[in-house]
């Protein structure tokens, strides 16, 4: 069976390699590495080692528990046809449909592709979603390079005839703000602030509910690809509530370094599966309205690593020679307001009193000030617009102290974090070779992304509020 991917010159992302993936890991085809398209101007260095001990013995009570493989996923069990939207999908093929958000006699319903790999074997059910944010681009065309004959087909990555359970994949989700070019849906609402949703309320909340019922929650795991939003971007990481841990299992097994402890807002998908006992991580790169190379390759590395992990394809998952699992950060502000030049993008280690950005007004021409770190760590997500005014955040950092030579040995000759899969192939590896640093701390005003200016409180909770006072 092919090697996942792997980027030929000719290529502007990562396709299929040929070697066999039945072979000793040793023995793969080697890659070529993806050129960064942001270069830091300045220097680097540094990690931490303790998850706050509440959060942590969180964790440890839920990874206690046991699990059993669910009796319809045995060979013994009948496998029918799998059925979605109406339309049934045979097991050993694969289907492409349309799926409306909106069931109605007139109007717009908004449909949007979806791709069914239905497995000849009984297994899991996996939903690969992107663009519930319909600007976030990377999702898209991940998926959208998943999805092609490189990739799925016989003696492919994804051979229907050799997976055990149902991959969905949908490319966009949100399809009025994708084809708007908008975060958000027709009424100005975010999508993903909505679940599980209500029939009877506006009009996200409906496809909310839609989607819900018929896409996500019969899946046993969920895969959400996000981008950052307007202004900023990401490097790539994973973002999961670690005391699930079916979705802990499936944050580890995806393979990159960043992994970010989290619940997520209320109304999420996420947040919401999570509730539900669906295991669910949300994967994070690069920025709305821009296609991030490094992004999209890294994502359809960790994709394919869970299918992996999960037994659904055959294969060995690869993993990072370390991983960082953050409770908390720090955040890097502007004191000043003006227009910023950022030195070191996002992916760069920084240490503490390092210039990271300057702020100029051009009502004060010839006068610069200066933007530095207050400790050092890892910058997971940096402003990209340049108007800041006094607190404006332009920085995102893991602190981290402990793990040094780990990480070091994982920086480029600028000072940026080498990911697994962006410099080709990862390697599979044992997993109690792999080394977790854990960063402590709290996440500001509640998530990773609120002090971004989000809102951490749920839409649909002030929705209902204001219900009540009508």
């Amino acid at each position: 069976m092919p090697n996942p991917l792997i980027t030929h010159a000719s290529q502007p992302y990562p396709l299929v390699a040929s070697s066999n993936d039945s072979d000793p890991p040793s023995r793969r085809g080697d890659t070529i590495p993806v050129p960064r398209a942001k270069r830091r101007r300045h220097q680097p260095l540094k990690v931490a080692n303790q998850i706050p001990q509440i959060r942590r013995k969180e964790i440890e009570k839920a990874l206690e528990k046991g699990s059993k493989t669910p009796e319809k996923w045995s060979r013994s069990s009948s496998w029918k046809s799998h059925r979605i939207g109406g339309k049934l999908v045979k097991p050993g093929t694969v289907r492409h449909i349309e799926y409306d958000l909106m069931d109605v006699e007139i109007g717009e319903s908004w449909p949007i592709p979806i791709t069914i790999i239905h497995g000849a074997r009984p297994g899991p059910v996996v939903t690969i979603s992107g663009a519930i944010h319909g600007n976030e681009l990377v999702g898209p065309l991940a998926l959208t390079y998943l999805r092609a004959p490189s990739i799925i087909g016989e003696d492919k990555a994804i051979d229907p005839a050799l997976v055990a359970g149902t991959i969905r994949i949908v490319p966009i989700v949100n399809m009025p703000g994708y084809r708007r070019r908008s975060r958000y849906m027709t009424d100005g609402r975010d999508l993903n602030r909505f679940f599980p949703g209500n029939e009877d309320s506006n009009t996200t909340s409906r496809v909310a509910h839609r989607l819900w019922q018929e896409i996500f929650s019969p899946s046993d795991h969920i895969i959400d690809l996000h981008s950052a939003a307007l202004g900023r971007t990401n490097m790539p990481q994973i973002r999961v509530n670690l005391a699930n841990r079916l979705s802990n299992r499936s944050a580890r097994a995806f393979g990159t370094e960043v992994i970010l402890d989290s619940e997520g807002p209320r109304g999420s998908l996420r947040r919401t599966a999570d509730d539900a006992g669906i295991s669910c991580i949300t994967y994070e790169g690069g920025g709305a309205d821009e296609s991030d190379p490094e992004a999209i390759q890294i994502a359809m590395y960790g994709i394919l690593n869970v299918l992996r992990s999960l037994k659904v394809i055959p294969g060995y998952p690869s993993r990072p020679r370390f991983r960082l699992l953050a409770s908390g950060s720090v955040w890097l502000r502007s004191d000043y307001g003006g227009l910023l030049d950022v030195l070191t993008p996002a992916g760069s280690f920084i240490e503490e009193g390092e210039l990271v950005a300057t702020v100029t007004d051009p009502e004060y021409p010839g006068k610069s000030m200066e933007i530095r770190t207050p400790t050092q760590g890892l910058l997971i997500c940096t402003a990209t617009h340049p108007f800041v005014t006094t607190g404006t955040p332009i920085g995102h950092l893991l602190p981290i102290i402990k793990g040094l030579k780990t990480v070091r040995r994982r920086l480029d000759e600028e000072g940026l974090l080498v990911l697994s899969g962006a410099d080709g192939d990862p390697p599979w590896r044992e997993d109690d070779d792999i080394e977790d640093i854990s960063v402590e701390g709290v996440w500001e005003g509640g998530s990773p992304d609120a002090e971004w200016g989000e809102n951490p409180e749920s839409a649909a909770e002030e929705e209902a509020e204001e219900a009540d006072q009508i």
